[in-house]
């Protein structure tokens, strides 16, 4: 027998399901990078290739800043893992992926060059 869940429990659902993603995320970063996540909402990982930094804000797409050696913003990246996953499991695959093989990630990612401009908050 098939339920349909009904809008609430949908919503209930997806918000557990993001919650143990962010938890899994935080596990596999290192103090410094967590501690960053939790401040700003973004870490930076370290291409396992060319040795470029990345910050992977909190998002499922257009979410990766590739950084010059200054730490300014040089272009922005998407590459995302297929399914309907939550931004939690979305960033720890990005996070995984430039640091284990970041040039098969950027293989198959889309460089954006638009400005990000200044982040107002």
């Amino acid at each position: 027998m098939v339920v349909a869940r009904s809008g609430s429990c949908s919503k209930s659902f997806r918000f557990e399901t993001e919650a143990r993603a962010l938890s899994l995320l935080k596990g596999w970063l290192s103090p410094k990078q967590r501690a960053c996540y939790e401040r700003f909402r973004y870490f930076d990982v370290i291409g396992s290739d060319t040795g470029t930094r990345y910050r992977i804000h909190h998002g499922t797409q257009t979410n990766i800043e590739e950084l010059n050696c200054t730490g300014h913003h040089v272009c922005k990246w998407c590459f995302v893992p297929d399914g309907d996953l939550v931004a939690g499991d979305v960033m720890l695959a990005q996070k995984i992926a430039l640091e284990t093989n970041e040039r098969g990630a950027l293989a198959v990612a889309h460089r954006s060059f638009v400005s990000s401009g200044p982040r107002r908050f």
